[in-house]
């Protein structure tokens, strides 16, 4: 049951976070460092889960006042 969630995942490089976040690589090698943000390292490859950055996101969420 757990290794079928995993393969539900959809995993993203660290070029394409980069891309949709609109951040550096360097900035994303900054969050790995500093325990901002979890990943998966493959054979040198840098993977991150949708999921988990989408609860990171969620997590740093400040609705507006109005």
């Amino acid at each position: 049951v757990g290794s079928e969630m995993c393969i539900r995942d959809r995993f993203m490089t660290d070029k394409q976070l980069a891309d949709v976040l609109k951040i550096s690589r360097r900035t994303l090698q900054d969050y790995r460092t500093n325990g901002i943000l979890s990943y998966y390292l493959l054979g040198g490859k840098v993977l991150y889960k949708e999921s988990d950055v989408q609860k990171l996101l969620e997590d740093n969420y400040y609705p507006s006042y109005r």
